[in-house]
């Protein structure tokens, strides 16, 4: 097969006005690389697309792909990571990954709160803080955790953001909203434990990889698995995988939750325990990073025995198997 990357490089959206925070989930030459190799180590002939905009450009001048390997984040806009996916729909182009609506439940944690608690799956209790007038009608009980609704790699979430009681979470919502220009999640403060999960496949073949903890050293900001703890995690985070009832609670409801929410060929769903040791959904990521060592889907994947060769070849082979029988039904239809 004739396959497309398109992806956000870090490198690539240097003087675009975008801050270092901002650019802290594009992904590295590493990563793109990594990638390539094992789909070119599968066979398959590779081309880099890049970021949306390029993608854009490639389609009117006519190019076309059998597949693309999708890790694009977008540009702008709690929608941004459905961008690639819709704009290759609309060209009729296969590729990796969650489809558009997917994509922007994914990244708008309240909607995707909302899905998952619809399920039946455990979420904490949460509100939506567009406006200080919002903050003020805040009715959750306290400590509340606050961070930016729209944004992923632990963006917005540090020490700060657990608020023991209403004055402290009015002034961590302005802060969050001044400073990414967007609403502010609020949630229910969960003590428990913290897990991410890895989930691989489609439909009735969707599978757990494995239920990781997250473990905060002596040297991590406290309680909380935030911006700078991700960023530093090789000297603050211990990662062990965890298989006891909590943790199987965990995966039982990841999986649970990759179902309702429509995810497709892979992705890691966060969790995190309530007082009484009840994993709860925190928080889906359906673009997972793939960086080689340093993300956490491949960190677990490893640590299961499934390499990072093995863990995107089979990727790579869900998003096949899916698309042939898509268009299998979609024949047979038209037969009918």
């Amino acid at each position: 097969m004739l396959i497309g990357l398109t992806y956000d490089l870090r490198d690539d959206h240097q003087g675009s006005g975008l801050s270092n925070e901002a650019m802290a989930e594009f992904d590295s030459p590493e990563t793109i690389s990594a990638i390539e190799t094992v789909l070119r180590s599968l066979g398959h002939q590779t081309q880099r697309i890049g970021h949306v905009r390029s993608l854009a450009q490639r389609l009117v001048a006519g190019d076309r792909w059998d597949l693309v390997f999708n890790i694009a984040e977008g540009l702008h806009g709690r929608a941004r990571e459905a961008q690639v996916p819709a704009l290759l729909e609309a060209f009729g182009i296969a590729y990796t990954f969650s489809d558009p609506l997917t994509q922007a439940l994914g990244l708008d944690k309240a909607m995707a709160k909302r899905i998952v608690r619809d399920a039946g799956i455990p979420t904490a209790p949460f509100a939506v803080l567009e406006t200080s007038a919002d903050d003020c009608s805040l009715c959750l009980r306290f400590p509340v955790f606050l961070k930016p609704l729209a944004e992923g790699t632990g963006k917005g979430c540090e020490h700060a953001s657990k608020a023991a009681d209403r004055q402290q979470a009015n002034a961590v919502a302005h802060s969050l909203r001044q400073r990414f220009r967007q609403p502010v999640l609020a949630e229910c403060f969960l003590p428990g434990r913290e897990f991410t999960v890895g989930l691989l496949g489609n439909g009735t073949e969707a599978r757990v990889i494995a239920v990781m903890e997250i473990l905060l050293l002596e040297t991590a900001e406290a309680e909380i698995y935030s911006f700078q703890n991700k960023e530093q995690w090789e000297s603050r985070v211990s990662y062990r995988l965890a298989n006891d009832a909590e943790a199987s609670a965990a995966g039982t409801a990841a999986l649970a939750a990759y179902q309702a929410l429509g995810c497709r060929d892979a992705a890691r769903i966060d969790l995190r325990s309530d007082a009484m040791g009840q994993p709860h959904f925190l928080e889906v990521n359906t673009l997972p990073g793939l960086h080689p060592s340093h993300s956490d889907l491949p960190i677990l994947s490893a640590k299961a025995g499934l390499d990072y060769s093995n863990l995107i070849a089979e990727i790579t082979s869900a998003a096949i198997r899916r698309i042939g029988l898509e268009e299998s039904t979609v024949n047979l239809r038209n037969a009918l």
